[in-house]
């Protein structure tokens, strides 16, 4: 899966009122560098750890063990979307093996 933001780009021309002829640099270069204006977006100076393409990693969170947990999950009752942060979270209603439904988490 490809970063949906690269690195910011100086603007050559506007082209029309729909596109825009940008400057590629890097291994970006021998791409068209003419973009829909719908995919532009202003840029704000940031921290390097802001920008997706710089993160050391893009592989997901490794699972986080519960220190009450009782045990072993035996099915998972339903899910929700949370956003936490800007981010989006997924949590999940859990029965766990040898316990009663009132015990779910």
């Amino acid at each position: 899966m490809r970063d949906s933001f690269v690195a910011p780009f100086t603007i050559i021309r506007l082209i029309g009122k729909n596109a825009v002829e940008v400057r590629l640099t890097g291994e970006l270069s021998r791409k068209h560098p003419v973009f829909p204006v719908i995919l532009v977006k202003p840029y704000h100076q940031r921290g390097e750890e802001n920008i997706p393409s710089r993160n050391k990693s893009h592989t997901p969170q490794d699972l986080v063990e519960v220190e009450d947990s009782p045990g072993p999950v035996r099915k998972i009752i339903n899910s929700r979307n949370i956003r936490l942060n800007r981010k989006d979270h997924r949590q999940y209603l859990v029965r766990f093996k040898n316990q009663k439904a009132d015990k779910d988490k």
